[in-house]
């Protein structure tokens, strides 16, 4: 059976829908897994990769700085806040 064969009878999945707060959550849960903080959804492993982690921080970081003036207060607070702990935890994982 192919690949694209099991994806057609797959059933269907249900997604949260697509705006600004689930983007940026779906980038903090990347940085999370290349922090080694999270399991890996695939693997089930927990494997840091501090590199790649600093790179979606500073992915997150460009965002905050390109919509500035463009989010609502929740929104802004939202990516405020996750920069600020995906920052302290690069540093401790630094060691």
């Amino acid at each position: 059976m192919t690949d694209a064969k099991t994806a057609q009878d797959a059933p269907p999945t249900t997604l949260p829908a697509i705006n600004f707060a689930t983007f940026v959550f779906s980038l903090n849960t990347s940085a999370l897994v290349q922090l080694g903080i999270m399991e890996d959804p695939i693997s089930g492993q927990k494997a840091r990769n501090l590199p790649l982690a600093k790179q979606t921080i500073d992915v997150i970081s460009m965002l905050e700085e390109k919509t500035r003036g463009n989010l609502d207060p929740d929104e802004a607070l939202m990516i405020r806040n996750i920069l600020y702990d995906l920052r302290i935890l690069y540093v401790k994982e630094l060691g």
